[in-house]
């Protein structure tokens, strides 16, 4: 076991400076690999022209953004060029694995993001990178370390992707149940939002009554803050009011605070619904569709209350909640297993790379 640093092991190419002159998105040419790109795994950008050997990427290849976030990816977007601001990582010490690298880097690449001063946007330099220091194992070891990693990794991905299938079962039940509310294709009765709810905006939050320690305070996406008190005591449907998720709607039960970012359903004129119900109702409907993006992108309540509201009979509504709770009792199950990967990879991180 030897303490190394990367610049030691790796070559390190800095992407060329290609002419946005010859960019185009027509797909003439080959794809520019540019810092957006890298996360996503493909680019829509393309250069026409010639270029230096060097600067073409393979699936495979490790890459690293250099500015804004600092992220390391293996790049599977067949082949395409180097932009500047990223660069290629490639080992040149046959006593290291690339598996292990690819575990490494990440930890050091945020630690050097959260020292890194800003004004604007952060930026990374080849330099640091080569500079990364670190302590090597044997290359046995280095491959049972990253085999470990990778299937918790593996474990992790595949609860995501169940946790997705089951989402997909929620509206698929929806749908097969109700059809599509907008346009009632079922022919169940309809009442507009006004007939239906009084709808309110929250209230301010004072910065001395959010504490570390109290009630939910919900946000325009979620709960944003704990609060000293509680605005509401009874189940409701709480929906984002501005913001760039503006039209997000969740339930919530008990005592909570509500800010001036969300509206929420302040009384229900009847009991035409189940909650679980409307919740699934109001998504099919997207709220966000209502946004004004004219400024700071935000809704109204105007459009709340003229939209007309399936109302199939309250049984049926409760078939489904029913049927939701069933999911949502093995989504907690996924859930709770997600966090314990989770722990589990920070734990063993920190035990391999400190």
């Amino acid at each position: 076991m030897k303490k190394v640093k990367l610049g030691e092991v790796c070559e390190i190419l800095s992407g060329y400076a290609f002419k946005s002159s010859q960019f185009n998105d027509n797909k003439i040419g080959l794809p520019l690999i540019r810092i957006r790109d890298v996360e996503r795994g493909f680019s829509d950008t393309y250069f026409e022209g010639t270029y230096p050997e060097e600067y073409l990427i393979k699936n495979g290849d490790l890459l690293i953004t250099m500015d804004g976030s600092f992220i390391l990816k293996k790049w599977e977007g067949d082949l395409a060029l180097l932009n500047q601001r990223v660069c290629k990582i490639k080992i040149t010490d046959k006593s290291v694995d690339e598996g292990y690298i690819s575990w490494l880097i990440p930890k050091f690449l945020k630690e050097i993001e959260d020292k890194t001063p800003f004004v604007t946007v952060k930026h990374l330099s080849v330099a640091k990178i080569k500079d990364i220091s670190f302590v090597l194992p044997n290359k046995l070891e280095q491959k049972l370390i990253a085999k470990k990693l990778n299937t918790i990794s593996q474990i992790y991905d595949f609860r995501k992707i169940q946790s997705e299938k089951f989402n997909e079962l929620v509206k698929s039940r929806f749908n097969e149940m109700f059809g599509d509310p907008l346009n009632n294709n079922k022919k169940f009765a309809v009442k507009t939002g006004q007939q239906c709810f009084k709808f309110s905006s929250g209230k301010f939050l004072d910065k001395h009554d959010r504490v570390f320690e109290g009630y939910p305070a919900y946000g325009g996406n979620g709960i944003a803050w704990k609060s000293r008190k509680y605005l509401i005591d009874n189940p409701t449907i709480i929906i984002g009011r501005v913001g760039a998720y503006c039209g997000n709607v969740r339930t919530t039960h008990g005592k909570v605070w509500i800010s001036d970012n969300a509206i929420y359903i302040k009384e229900f004129k009847n009991s035409d619904f189940n909650l679980v119900f409307l919740l699934e109702l109001m998504k099919v409907i997207d709220f966000s569709k209502f946004a004004d993006f004219s400024g700071q992108p935000k809704i109204t309540q105007k459009p709340l209350e003229n939209q007309k509201y399936i109302l199939p009979p309250l049984a049926l509504q409760n078939e489904f909640a029913d049927f939701v709770a069933l999911v949502d009792k093995s989504q907690l199950a996924i859930q709770k297993s997600l966090e314990e990967l989770e722990t589990l990879k920070k734990s063993l991180m920190q035990e391999y790379f400190g």
